[in-house]
């Protein structure tokens, strides 16, 4: 499927509202029961997280049940409570004595800008989105405007969701997930292809010089009148992009953070400039140790799991759909350039 559900015992859930002033959403990447190990890697300069600490491996919570890429910022972290309720309710969570009801889900998650990007302020995911998008988990990953990518904004750009996978010769699998939400561009200034396809497809086809010119025409024009209509609304200055990358190998909690270390090269191939001080990008790993890994396989690993990424972000990309509301005017990468 090239997708992060190809990790055996993963699922996806999302849930997106969009219109009436709503552009936004949530997705829940679910652990197999049991949970899996869990690390993150937090490189830009304003995230907004919840329970991040808890992933340190000094610390007592050796598996988590679900991760959470949420909009709505800080006040879309309103959205993992909802999660956490629905696996209580299931009995999944840090067990605390032999009662099975006695749990407490360790959730960690991240929150994109997208605030006013539907053209109201107010409308951000809460519990009940959170709630739902768990409740929609499944071996399915939609991909564009869904989740978490329904406010996705990338220089410009509508992003989005995106997901990609990838089998070693060891047999471990290794996948991705984003949300790509960015201050930086997601496309070469001088070409219009996309910098992750420059990376993965050696020489892609190329736009017309004409062609190019006409779509950086429309997206600076899309730009500006995005920038008038939120005038009476907000001026979004901020982004991140989130991530979460996932493998069947055995690893320990400290390998599984430089995993999430590596996976920030695949970000930075896809995404120029990254990291910055307005981007919040967090990139979680989960890995739900099927299959032993040896010092080679590892290496190999963590090479992979940067490739994913940058796959994961085109797909983000090119799976967008342009949208044109009283928050914005956000054209699709397929509008401007069509599909490559």
């Amino acid at each position: 499927m090239d997708s992060l559900t190809d990790v055996r015992g993963l699922l996806v859930g999302q849930a997106q509202r969009a219109g009436g002033g709503w552009l936004t959403g949530t997705t829940v990447v679910l652990a197999p029961e049991g949970g899996a190990v869990a690390a993150v890697d937090v490189r830009g300069g304003g995230p907004s997280t919840r329970e991040t600490d808890a992933l340190d491996p000094r610390n007592l919570v050796q598996r988590v049940e679900a991760v959470v890429l949420t909009g709505g910022s800080a006040f879309g972290l309103d959205a993992v409570s909802g999660v956490v309720s629905w696996l209580e309710e299931r009995g999944r969570g840090f067990r605390i004595d032999d009662d099975p009801t006695h749990v407490v889900p360790v959730v960690p998650a991240a929150c994109l800008f997208d605030l006013g990007r539907g053209g109201d302020w107010h409308a951000r995911p809460d519990a009940g989105l959170g709630r739902e998008a768990a409740a929609n988990a499944s071996s399915t990953v939609l991909q564009g405007n869904v989740g978490a990518g329904t406010g996705a904004v990338a220089g410009g750009l509508k992003g989005g969701v995106g997901s990609a996978s990838t089998v070693l010769q060891s047999g471990v699998t290794v996948a991705a997930l984003a949300a790509v939400n960015a201050v930086g561009s997601v496309l070469a200034p001088d070409s219009g292809v996309l910098y992750g396809d420059l990376w993965d497809a050696g020489r892609p086809p190329y736009p017309s010089p004409e062609q190019h010119a006409e779509a950086q025409w429309r997206l600076d024009a899309a730009r500006e009148e995005s920038a008038r209509r939120l005038n009476a609304t907000v001026r979004p200055s901020l982004n991140t992009t989130l991530a979460v990358v996932a493998t069947d190998a055995e690893l320990t909690r400290a390998q599984a953070q430089k995993l999430a270390g590596t996976a920030h090269d695949g970000l930075a191939r896809a995404v120029r400039p990254t990291h910055l001080l307005n981007d919040g990008d967090s990139v979680f790993t989960l890995a739900t140790c099927q299959q032993p890994v040896d010092g080679a396989a590892l290496n190999e690993l963590l090479g992979a799991g940067a490739d994913v990424l940058t796959r994961s972000v085109v797909r983000a990309v090119l799976a967008a759909e342009s949208v044109d509301g009283p928050g914005g005017v956000f054209p699709s990468y397929r509008e401007l350039y069509g599909s490559p």
